[in-house]
């Protein structure tokens, strides 16, 4: 079936869309043709849209993007009910921007998102989400708000909407070329953005331009978008986490554990930094979209999209090294221990001793994302359609260059911390010279290359066979084939030559004046660094890049290369019921997966070596993998009355564990003798699911609502740790690990949603909601707790809006209660609640002309991560962003 609206889309960051017929992918609904416009126009078509389908539904239309101060469609989403967004994937810490959406206090890596009912390869710009911790979860950073015409939140399943999400489906539907208004449609926007903490203001350019022949049987829509946007994070960090003293590193009581046994296992701040982190983010790319109707009852389509996001980035961090004196000297008299933590303490400097460390990594990273669809809707009869689709999508995630420095200075300085708990920063010092005078020595690592590649060739066939039977009023069948790979690469990287004698005398600049003023803490502030040019450089003109040698002399580090590959095939069968004041759908899909993972391990000897190289001896290893399922689901939807709806579902769902957590070869740090690794013996996620929902639309725009839902899930991928035997690059031997692994264990989450909009009067109206996420799992983790990855107990969301014929206005606050993240070293660590303030300002001087202000973040608020109540992990804070348009269309 297919639907068709008219939506009036002002895109927030460029594009201000109008009103166009939208036939949007095939969905669960049927709506007459409407004309909407405005804030409270779309959002009584959303209201309608959610109303009349039969499934949980909830969604956001083109002008709710137009009129939300929203820059990505993560943005967008984080307003719905039971939608959490993260700004990020792994271990890179808090931005300012949402990357990462998810559903109802869960993983992101369980929610699927789809673009026009496919799969899209994802890609990301930081280096442990390329090759470290990788999830089956899309970075939205590429996915501008431009593109949507609507977004659709599935959150109970059908038997005909891809698997692969257990909580939930994200669908990002575009505009299609036949369905504007008039014959030629030519929109454009000039804008900037100012970033306050950066202290830069960067172009937002954007462009759209659509024909259609005056019989509407030939179409062709071509957007395009440049888009750029400098980032200043500032912070405290703590990176190598904390560690017990007072052992050595077989577990034996050491000398200092001896003397002072009141410090034995006593937790200390491995590293302690005051960490500068500055990035150009330059997002550009476009879609084009051709439709052609040879006749009436066939469609033909092609559709393409490119989006790439360059992300240079440069990271300072200037750390005190408690992990080089503090298991071995004894803190001057006074100090204090409180909690098991060693909260205040002053050392003593001892020449000889570095009491800091100060790493500088400039990195040359990118993501970049694209897919190439064919599509054809065929009426094959008065009561038969189908559609069929093939395409194929790429996204690749690249850190082509790392320039690292890492030099060593405060000697003999002695140094000295006080803690204030997880709610503030800690103050610390360093004495001794400070300055580049002051270094010590100079040490370089990591200048390695790697590559990330997701990449998935589908195709799918659906049909749906009116029925003119009573209740049963259609069926939906059909088949998806797709073969689907991720892949690690680390080919190539740098062996050092002598850089130090070039950069010691290498140009340096200071950190900014203010600097970490937003997160407060008595900390070093005033402190200089290596330009990038100058890092940049010295480490060129003093390294060879070796590529491609799989010999002893060569950089190509297999341990930290893997590949998944997946061959997904699935049918389904769904009854669409239609009675007198209800409806619904029961379905059944069958999947089988076949899965072929490869990795590498470490091992001592050449005799048991497949590859070798600079970063070790290795054997390869290849595991298969055949996962087969029936996942039935049900949905039901009751008109108690003319304005109250009762909806009822339950299915079964599956998600593949992440691709890191199948693939990923054993890795370490030799700072703290800790790693990760994966396991290819990890069973699909199947989650046995319940919702019930009562929805009374009182009034246009109106909606009260409230909702329960349940989720309990087998084989939740969880993690252990286990001693493993790693190559250390620092011995050239094999040494003794301890690697966190993933294991499956059992999970479930209970909670309950409510939603409430009201206009209030003409022009003005009021939304908020509530989510209660309550989510445990049968694995124990190190810190003894339950929880589950990304569970947030509370989320809500409250906002105001006006609006009349020439001005608009929308202000909306969010927040999120504290999750668990995942693991720092070995140890749980978690995000403290937030919540941001959002502004949007809209002015219509003319009908082709209009204008937008939106700031985010307005609250400025700093992101904060704990290991415990007692030990910070970091503090963030990215200022605020301001971003102004001016858009025309003809």
């Amino acid at each position: 079936m297919h639907r068709k609206t008219l939506l009036s889309a002002a895109i927030v960051s460029c594009l201000a869309f109008s009103a166009h017929a939208q036939e949007a992918a095939p969905t669960a609904t049927d709506l007459d043709t409407v004309v909407v416009t405005g804030i409270r126009g779309s959002m009584e078509k959303s209201l309608d849209t959610k109303r009349e389908a039969n499934a949980r539904v909830e969604v956001v239309t083109a002008e709710d993007v137009g009129k939300l101060p929203a820059h990505n469609v993560a943005d967008t989403l984080q307003r719905l009910p039971g939608v959490n967004i993260s700004s990020s994937s792994a271990d890179e810490g808090g931005f300012d921007e949402a990357d990462r959406v998810s559903l109802r206090g869960t993983s992101p890596s369980l929610t699927q998102t789809l673009i026009n009912g496919h799969t899209v390869g994802s890609a990301d710009w930081f280096v442990l989400s390329q090759a470290g911790n990788v999830g089956r979860s899309v970075s939205y950073s590429l996915l501008p708000s431009e593109l949507v015409s609507s977004v659709e939140v599935n959150k109970s399943s059908q038997a005909k909407l891809m698997d692969g999400g257990t909580t939930g489906t994200v669908n990002i539907i575009t505009r299609k070329p036949l369905q504007f208004a008039k014959q030629f449609t030519a929109e454009a926007s000039i804008g900037a953005v100012r970033s306050d903490q950066a202290e830069s203001t960067d172009p937002q350019l954007s462009a759209l331009f659509n024909y259609k022949n005056e019989d509407g049987t030939f179409g062709v829509m071509v957007q395009g978008f440049s888009q750029k946007r400098e980032l200043r994070r500032e912070a405290q960090e703590f990176p190598g986490g904390w560690f017990k003293m007072g052992r050595n590193a077989d577990g034996t009581v050491n000398a200092l554990g001896q003397s002072n046994p009141d410090l034995l296992d006593v937790w200390a701040p491995s590293l302690l930094g005051s960490t500068l982190f500055e990035q150009t983010r330059e997002r550009k790319g476009g879609l084009v979209e051709i439709q052609f109707k040879p006749n009436d009852d066939l469609t033909l389509g092609v559709s393409g999209f490119s989006s790439k996001l360059d992300a240079n980035n440069y990271n300072r961090n200037f750390m005190l090294w408690g992990g080089n004196f503090a298991n071995s000297q004894a803190p001057q008299a006074g100090y204090v221990v409180k909690d098991g933590v060693l909260t205040n303490a002053t050392y003593a400097g001892v020449a000889g001793t570095n009491y800091g460390v100060y790493d500088m990594i400039y990195r040359e990273s990118s993501a970049k994302t694209n897919y190439l669809t064919f599509d054809a809707d065929w009426q094959i009869n008065d009561s038969l359609t189908s559609r069929f689709q093939a395409g194929s999508t790429k996204g690749e995630g690249k850190t082509a260059r790392q320039y690292i420095a890492e030099v060593t200075l405060a000697n003999g300085g002695g140094a000295s911390w006080s803690t204030h708990g997880n709610s503030s920063p800690t103050d610390w010092s360093l004495g001794g010279d400070l300055s580049p005078s002051g270094v010590t020595s100079f040490g370089t690592w990591g200048n390695q290359q790697i590559v990330a590649e997701d990449k998935e060739k589908w195709a799918t066939l659906d049909f749906n066979q009116y029925m003119d039977t009573g209740v049963l009023s259609s069926l939906d069948f059909g088949l998806r084939f797709a073969k689907h790979s991720r892949e690690a690469m680390s080919p190539e990287g740098a062996s050092p030559g002598d850089i130090w004698s070039d950069l010691q005398n290498g140009a340096t600049a200071n950190y900014p004046s203010g600097f970490a003023s937003g997160i407060g803490g008595n900390f070093p502030r005033n402190l200089w660094y290596f330009t990038p040019g100058a890092l940049k450089e010295a480490i060129t003109n003093n390294s060879t890049w070796l590529s491609n040698n799989d010999g002893p002399t060569g950089r190509h580090n297999y341990g930290s290369e893997w590949k998944v590959e997946e061959k997904n095939l699935a049918a389904y069968v769904q009854a669409n019921f239609t009675g007198d004041n209800w409806a619904g759908n029961i379905g059944l899909r069958y999947v089988s997966v076949n899965q072929d993972i490869d990795s590498y391990r470490a091992v001592s000897n050449a005799a048991n070596a497949d590859v070798s190289s600079l970063f070790g001896m290795w054997e390869a290893l290849a595991y298969s993998n055949t996962h087969r399922r029936l996942l039935p689901s049900a949905n039901f939807k009751f008109d108690l009355a003319e304005n109250l709806v009762f909806r009822v579902a339950a299915s079964q769902t599956q998600t593949l564990p992440d691709y890191s957590a199948l693939g990923a070869s054993a890795s370490g740090s030799d700072l703290d003798k800790t790693g990760s690794a994966g396991n290819p013996n990890l069973k699909p996620v199947v989650s046995t699911n319940f919702d019930a929902n009562v929805e009374w639309y009182f009034m246009p725009r109106g909606l009260l609502s409230f909702g329960v839902f349940s989720m309990n899930m087998k084989d939740y991928v969880a993690y252990g740790t286990e001693k493993q035997m790693l190559f250390s690059e620092l011995t050239n031997q094999l040494e003794q690990y301890e690697i966190s692994l993933p294991t499956n264990a059992n999970a479930q989450v209970q909670g309950l949603e409510v939603a409430y909009q009201q206009p209030i009067g003409e022009y003005f109206g009021i939304d908020a909601n509530y989510t209660y996420s309550d989510g445990s799992t049968s694995h124990t983790w190190a810190d003894g707790s339950n929880n589950l990855l990304g569970n947030s107990k509370d989320t809500y969301n409250v906002g105001a809006y006006f609006e009349n014929d020439t001005f608009g206005a929308r202000v909306g606050y969010t927040y999120r209660s504290s999750f668990l993240i995942g693991l720092s070293s070995v140890n749980p660590y978690y995000q403290d609640s937030f919540g941001t303030v959002s502004v949007s300002l809209n002015y219509k001087a003319t009908d082709w002309l209009s204008f937008s202000l939106d700031a985010l973040n307005l609250n400025d608020p700093t992101y904060k991560y704990y290991q415990s109540s007692a030990i910070p992990v970091a503090f963030y804070n990215n200022g605020r962003q301001y971003y102004l348009n001016a858009r025309i269309k003809f």
